[in-house]
């Protein structure tokens, strides 16, 4: 029977084939799917607090939301949900999990009931990087339940992003440099007797795994205990390490460096199918999980703003919001391939999720030391072959009011749009000055902003074991008051493409890499 209900698109929902993609068939349409739906924040509640008011503060002066008072104040209305799953009943339709406080209803059923029930049509699509099931158009639903639904995300899997990493060549050159996680920390002057206790901190992961044994093995050359590790499937998302080499190196990475620059601390790593929907998903169970209840999460996955649908680019950024609300750093990666990001229109890109102005956007340098000093650090470029540091002008946020007397330069694009300028910091992430970490039973040395978020979520797990509260949303404060505070070394030589360093903050690396010593002084330790 066609579906003859009035439907109304879903802001924001339009999809277009990816690049050199072409349709070889349509759907099963007996394959069995499963799509998060978002609702909107309970109408009824009061306006969430000012958080560019709550981030401006130092930690002692905050006062965050619990997850719990999050969720009653700022979750979902039960009515709303309760619409959701009447929808979801009457086109045949599973709800296989409800949440107030993600906001998110999760729909499972067949691919022609899923297309039905949102007026799409799914398809098979060859693309140079393989297949994925697709569609064009908007995503839409009932009229009466438009001014609800705020995405629909699932319907089509495509790879929505990349690992930010950089893998040395397996023949260093005489004037490469490796160093160990700790022997970085020690550059960069991170607090005396702190290691992270009492601390969680969340790590998101789009593929590949570890190996326990193989975390015991790398640590004990470090001369201490393995790290806790612990493994949270998502959307059917699990640590399969082997299954795919290239997504291992990522996950060995973040876990390697983050374990070891605070080694008491509990990692919690969510792993999710590499789609709009896993990702953001992982995003949203960390910053609600009331079991470890991490206070930084680390992402190392990302890809071009362009890349994204308004509907997705939106939702995460909610979900940074919360998670700023509730006193949760996040850490991303702000890309590995300079100022275009690896979109070939000759314009100017930067990275998403970093370019959420919720996130705690980490660029990366080349760094040389000796004896635990600094000789030199410069902007990572290793063009035209060896990766650059992502950084530049959102094209979709807009300029924050605390990034205001930054002297954020418009974007170099035609038009010099003023948006949200990014990175915030930086740190070490040449692969020719990398870390040395072991994966998949091999030694090897990596490079990358993948290697700055786990950097920067340990020392801020480590700050807030010191604080014994949560930096949480660290930008209003950088910007007002950190940036000039000495807390962070300012990095003026380099480029990453169509940006240029130079004193103070940049679209290179931000204020530049820390000394973890002072930024502690400076948040009131």
């Amino acid at each position: 029977m066609p579906d003859t209900e009035s439907k109304a698109p879903v802001p924001g929902s339009e999809r277009a084939p990816l690049p050199g993609a072409r349709v070889v068939g349509a759907a099963d349409p007996n394959e069995r799917i499963e799509v998060t739906v978002l609702v909107r924040p309970r109408p009824s509640s009061a306006a969430p607090p000012s958080i560019e008011d709550l981030g401006a503060r130092l930690p002692r002066e905050r006062q965050p939301l619990s997850r719990e008072e999050y969720e009653a104040a700022q979750g979902a209305d039960p009515a709303d949900l309760t619409q959701i799953e009447e929808f979801a009943h009457e086109h045949g339709l599973d709800v296989v999990e409800v949440s107030a406080a993600r906001r998110s209803v999760v729909l499972s059923g067949t691919v022609a009931a899923l297309s039905t029930a949102f007026g799409v049509e799914l398809a098979r699509y060859d693309h140079p990087g393989g297949t994925y099931r697709g569609r064009v158009g908007d995503v839409k639903v009932p009229a009466a339940l438009a001014p609800i639904v705020q995405a629909v995300l699932g319907l089509d899997d495509r790879p929505q992003a990349s690992p930010h990493f950089r893998r040395l060549a397996a023949q260093p050159q005489a004037q490469d440099i490796s160093y160990l996680p700790p022997q970085v920390a020690q550059l960069y002057n991170f607090p005396a007797g702190t290691d992270g206790s009492g601390q969680a901190v969340a790590i998101v992961e789009l593929g590949g795994g570890y190996r326990t044994a193989e975390l015991k093995s790398y640590f004990t050359q470090l001369g201490m205990a393995a790290p806790k590790v612990v493994a949270i499937s998502v959307d059917g998302g699990h640590n399969r390490p082997g299954a795919d080499p290239n997504a291992d190196g990522e996950v060995m990475l973040d876990i390697e460096v983050a374990g070891a620059v605070a080694p008491h601390a509990r990692f919690v790593v969510y792993f999710a199918p590499n789609t709009d929907r896993g990702f953001l998903d992982a995003i949203t169970k960390a910053v609600h999980d009331t079991r470890y209840r991490p206070s930084v999460i680390s992402i190392s996955w990302g890809g071009a703003e362009s890349a994204w649908t308004p509907q997705a680019l939106q939702a995460f950024n909610q979900a940074f919001q919360a998670a700023a609300t509730m006193g949760v750093t996040v850490c991303c990666a702000s890309g590995d391939d300079g100022s275009a990001d690896r979109v070939t229109d000759g314009l100017a890109h930067v990275d998403f999720p970093a370019s959420s102005p919720y996130a705690l956007a980490c660029g990366g340098t080349n760094l040389q030391g000796s004896g635990g000093t600094i000789t030199q650090e410069v902007v990572w470029n290793g063009a035209p072959t060896g990766g650059a540091t992502g950084g530049g002008i959102s094209a979709t946020f807009a300029l924050p009011s605390w990034q205001s007397a930054s002297n954020i330069p418009p974007s170099v694009n035609p038009g010099h749009a003023a948006g949200r300028g990014l990175p915030d910091v930086a740190g070490d992430a040449d692969p020719v000055t990398g870390y040395s970490i072991l994966v998949d039973g091999q030694h090897a040395v990596f490079g990358g902003t993948s290697a700055v978020a786990p950097l920067w979520a340990g020392l801020l797990a480590r700050i807030n074991q010191h604080l014994g509260k949560p930096v949480g949303y660290l930008n209003p404060l950088l910007y007002q008051r950190l940036g000039a505070a000495g807390a962070l070394r300012d990095i003026t030589v380099g480029n990453n493409g169509a940006y240029q360093a130079g004193p103070g903050w940049d679209a290179c690396t931000g204020f530049g890499s820390p000394d973890g010593t002072k930024l502690l002084q400076a948040l009131g330790g």
